[in-house]
Parts: structure tokens; sequence; C-alpha cells
């Protein structure tokens, strides 16, 4: 309520007039923001922040896979098996950092209150998702090619198609870092969501670095399940004199869907983790 005097309103003395702020309109709130603008600022926003972070992380996930690829030379000649050990230790990179590191990263997010920064925004939660899980997934790219890179010459493997790794990586990470957050999201504590994110990375390490054909048989469907698993099978097939690409891109599709499917469901995570 504001009271002035007459002059200064209608000039006549003695007269007030009473100005109620009720009776003013409210100002309109901004518009919320885009989903690929605020896709682009979280994503910076997360390269920036992680990048000097996970920088040793993602060394030791390299000299982890390369060590892996050193062990495995002394059982595996080549063949198949090598082609196996090659692909999966390569995807194994971006198991590490895109499913273990994201699901320990989101389940701090939530133990601490820090989601409650990222409600406050005016972003879509897509966004908040895609972004996160993207930088994540970009950290993997220097390792995964120096792994497939230091395995093919290990194993005497052709090199002429390790272009597919454009495809494999995104795709990939997409499956594995939706499934990341997912899990991170979803845990009760911080502690299950470290739990959960070394129990996925252990998997990708079992169910795909080592050959199918020596895994037992219900083993082997749970191989089917790990979102992994496809692209470890579409970039083990281009190490093949003439790959197959019709199967390759059928392995590459599945792995897409599965991305898709993981990120919507972490995405419906983060929804329901930030209203709590």
């Amino acid at each position: 309520m504001s009271i002035v005097p007459a002059e200064a309103v209608s000039g006549k003395t003695g007269q007030i007039r009473i100005h109620s702020a009720a009776a003013e309109p409210a100002a309109p709130l901004a518009p919320r923001a885009r989903l690929l603008p605020a896709l682009g600022a979280v994503y910076r926003a997360q390269l920036s922040r992680a990048r000097v972070a996970r920088i040793p992380l993602l060394f030791v996930a390299t000299f982890q896979s390369v060590g892996i690829m050193v062990l495995m030379r002394g059982v595996v000649d080549g063949g198949a098996e090598a082609r196996a050990v090659v692909a999966g230790s390569s995807v194994l990179v971006v198991a590490f950092v895109a499913l273990n590191l994201l699901a320990q990263y989101f389940g701090q997010l939530r133990a601490t209150g820090g989601l409650d920064h990222y409600a406050t925004l005016p972003v879509p939660p897509a966004a908040v998702v895609l972004g996160a899980a993207g930088a994540y997934a970009s950290f993997t790219v220097p390792g995964t090619i120096v792994t497939a890179v230091t395995g093919s010459v290990l194993f005497q493997l052709p090199m002429t198609h390790l272009w597919v790794l454009v495809a494999v990586i995104p795709l990939s990470g997409a499956a594995l870092a939706g499934l990341g957050a997912a899990l991170g999201l979803l845990a009760p504590r911080q502690e299950f969501a470290t739990l959960l994110g070394q129990l996925g990375m252990s998997a990708a390490l079992l169910l795909g670095v080592l050959p199918a054909d020596r895994l037992p048989g219900p083993i082997s469907y749970a191989r089917d399940l790990l979102p992994s698993t496809y692209g470890v099978e579409a970039l083990a097939r281009t190490f093949e004199a003439s790959p197959d690409w019709a199967v390759v891109a059928l392995d590459l599709a599945v792995c897409a869907f599965v991305g898709v499917v993981s990120l919507t469901v972490a995405t419906w995570a983060y929804r329901r983790a930030a209203v709590r």
C-alpha cells in the first residue's frame, strides 16, 4: 500500500489516493529454455568441470584395458577370439567412464542435494541428463582410440575399418551413460550408486572382453542384455577381412535403440529424484 499527497496526483489539496500493489499486473516469467541451447550449455559446463578431474581416471581406464589385452595375449592367439578381446577392451573404456563414473556422479548429486541446483534452472530435465551423459562419453574418445589401435597392433588385426569407432563410441556411450545415470539417480543411497556402477563395469569387463563362445549358456543370455554388447559385436566384425556391413549396421541400430531407451529412463529418474 502506498499513500501519496494529492498535489502529486491530482493537484487538489486534501485528497489522498491509495494505490494497491495487488492491482498492478505481475511481470511475466522468462520463457523456459529450449532443449538444444540448454543441452549445449549443460554439456559445455560439464565438460569444463570434469576436464581436469576426469583425465587421470581416463588414463586409468585406458591403462586397464591395455593391460587386459596384454594378459589375454598369452591366452588368445588370433582369430575371432582376438577380435572379441580387442573390441571388448576398447568398449570397456566407455563403460568405465560413461557407466561407472556417471553413476557415481549422479549418486553424489542426489546425496548432497546437488540436484536442487539443476532443479532451479529453467532447463528441461532431458538437457541435464543428455548434457552430463554427452560430456562423460566425450572423455572416452581418446582412450578408446588408443586401446583399439594398441590392440590391433598387439594381435595383428587390420586397422582399415577403425573409422567405425565414429559410430561405436557415441552409440555405446549413449547406452552406457543412460544406464549409469539411471543407476545413480534410482539408487537409494550414494554407496549403492557406487556399488551398482562398479558392478556394471565388471559386467562389461567379463561379458564384453571374454569371447562369447567361451561363456556358459545362461551367462551368454545376460551378455545379450548388456547395452555395450552390441557395440562390441559391431567393432569386432570390422576386424574381419570382409566385414558383413549389414550385420554391423544392425548391431549399431540395436545399440542406438538401447541408448534412446536408457536415456529416456534416466530422464524419468531425474524428474523423480528432483521433485523429492
